[in-house]
C-alpha cells in the first residue's frame, strides 16, 4: 500500500512538470521547442507506466480477494480433519469445519479425498495412462472391426462407369459397468502423541498406497469375466518357447506386435524378478546381450522403451503372462462412483487404532487390443 501511495505522489509531480511545459510555451507566446517536446514525451511515458503499474496492482489485489476464501476453506478442512484424527471432536461444529459426522465415522472433506486420488495417479502409471471415464450406469465403448472374417471396408482402384462393390465392417461394444471396491488403512493412535509430522499428509500417503497397489493389480491382472479385467486380457499374445526363460528375440518380437502408430507411448511392464532375468541375458561369449540398451535411470529402458516394475505382475512360470508391452490407453477404466473416504474412530478402539476406509465403484476392460501385447510363457 505504501509503495502505491509513493507511486501516485510521483505521478502528481510528473503531471505538474508536464503541465508546466505547456504553460511556459503559452506564457511566452511560442511553440514547444524540440527539447521541451522530447521532455514532454518522456514525462508522458513515465505517467503511463505508473498508471499501468497501479492498474495491475489493483487487479492483483482483486485476484487475492477472490482466492482467499477458497484457500481458507481448504485450510479449515485440513485442520478439521487433523483435529478429528487427533481426538479433538469437541471442536467440531456442524457447518463450521466441513466434517460430515455419521454415527461412528466422519466423511473426509472433498479436498482431502481429491489429494488421495491425485497421489494414486502419481504412483500408478497404468491408471494414469489408461483411458478413464466417469459414467453412471453401463458405459458402452464402441469398437470397430470386420463384420465377419471376409467383410470389411475395401479400398482399391476403380473404373469409371463400373459399380463399386459395397462392403462394410461393424461396430461392436465393450461394456464397462461398476464393481464395488474398498480399501482400509489402520493407523495407530500414537499419532496423537506425535506432533512432528502432518497427520493429513501421513494419512493421504497411506491411503493412496493401499488404493494404488490394489487398483494397479486389477488394471494389470483383473479378476475375471464377472469383474474388472486387466491389460493382460489383451488378445495380442506371443507365446515363449520356454516355460522358464525369455530370449532377446522374443522381446523384439513382442515389441513388434504393437503397430507403429501406437509405439510413441508404449512401455514394458514386468515383475522385478523378470527384469533381473532379462538383464542377465548373455551370448555365447558370456557378454550381456542388452547391456547397451539398459540404463540405471528410472524408469529403466529396454529396446528404447521405458520399463515399469510391478510386484503385481506374474513372475516367470508356465502359462503365465510375464511381460506386458504397449500403450496403456488401450485399457479403458470407468469410475462409476468417485472415491469416497471415511474415518472410523470407534470401530478399532480395542486395537488402539483409527481406520481410514475408502469406497469406489469401477470397471476396466481392454478396448483396443492393437495397443497392448503380452508375452505368455509356454505351458508346462
Amino acid at each position: 500500500m505504501n509503495n502505491l501511495k509513493a507511486l501516485m505522489e510521483t505521478r502528481g509531480d510528473l503531471e505538474k512538470q508536464l503541465n508546466q511545459i505547456i504553460l511556459d510555451a503559452e506564457t511566452e507566446n511560442r511553440g514547444i521547442t524540440d527539447e521541451e517536446s522530447a521532455r514532454f514525451d518522456a514525462l508522458e511515458q513515465q505517467i503511463r507506466q505508473i498508471d499501468a503499474t497501479v492498474e495491475r496492482a489493483n487487479r492483483a489485489r482483486n485476484i487475492e480477494r477472490q482466492e482467499a476464501p477458497e484457500e481458507e476453506n481448504v485450510r479449515k478442512e485440513e485442520r478439521a480433519f487433523a483435529d478429528y484424527i487427533l481426538g479433538k471432536a469437541t471442536e467440531l461444529r456442524a457447518g463450521e469445519q466441513n466434517i460430515s459426522m455419521g454415527n461412528n465415522s466422519a466423511v473426509v472433506p472433498v479436498t482431502i479425498a481429491d489429494r488421495i486420488i491425485k497421489a494414486v495417479k502419481d504412483r500408478c502409471p497404468i491408471l494414469e495412462g489408461a483411458t478413464a471415464y466417469n459414467v453412471k450406469g453401463t458405459l458402452k465403448v464402441p469398437v470397430w472391426g470386420k463384420a465377419n472374417t471376409t467383410h470389411d471396408i475395401a479400398v482399391g482402384y476403380q473404373q469409371e462407369f463400373t459399380e463399386i462393390t459395397a462392403d462394410a465392417g461393424a461396430f461392436t461394444s465393450v461394456d464397462l459397468s461398476g464393481y464395488l471396491a474398498g480399501a482400509l488403512t489402520l493407523i495407530g493412535r500414537s499419532v496423537e502423541n506425535n506432533g512432528a509430522f502432518s497427520v493429513t499428509d501421513f494419512i493421504i500417503n497411506q491411503m493412496a498406497e493401499e488404493i494404488a497397489v490394489w487398483i494397479e493389480g486389477q488394471l494389470l491382472n483383473g479378476t475375471g469375466s464377472n469383474q474388472a479385467q486387466g491389460a493382460l486380457y489383451t488378445k495380442t499374445v506371443l507365446t515363449a518357447a520356454s516355460a522358464t526363460a525369455i530370449t532377446a528375440d522374443e522381446l523384439i518380437a513382442l515389441q513388434a506386435l504393437v503397430k507403429q502408430p501406437y509405439q510413441a507411448n508404449a512401455c514394458f511392464t514386468m515383475h522385478p524378478d523378470t527384469f533381473v532375468a532379462i538383464k542377465k541375458l548373455k551370448d555365447g561369449n558370456n557378454r550381456y546381450l542388452l547391456s547397451d540398451d539398459l540404463s540405471g535411470d528410472f524408469p529403466y529402458r529396454l529396446l528404447g522403451k521405458p520399463v515399469y516394475l510391478s510386484d503385481n505382475m506374474p513372475k516367470i512360470a508356465a502359462s503365465k503372462k510375464a511381460i506386458l508391452y504397449g500403450d496403456y490407453s488401450g485399457l479403458s477404466v470407468n469410475f462409476r462412483e468417485d472415491i469416497s473416504v471415511e474415518v472410523l474412530r470407534e470401530k478399532y478402539a480395542t486395537q488402539h487404532a483409527i481406520g481410514v476406509i475408502s469406497w469406489f465403484e469401477f470397471d476396466s476392460k481392454v478396448t483396443d487390443h492393437q495397443k497392448l501385447a503380452a508375452l505368455a510363457m509356454k505351458a508346462s
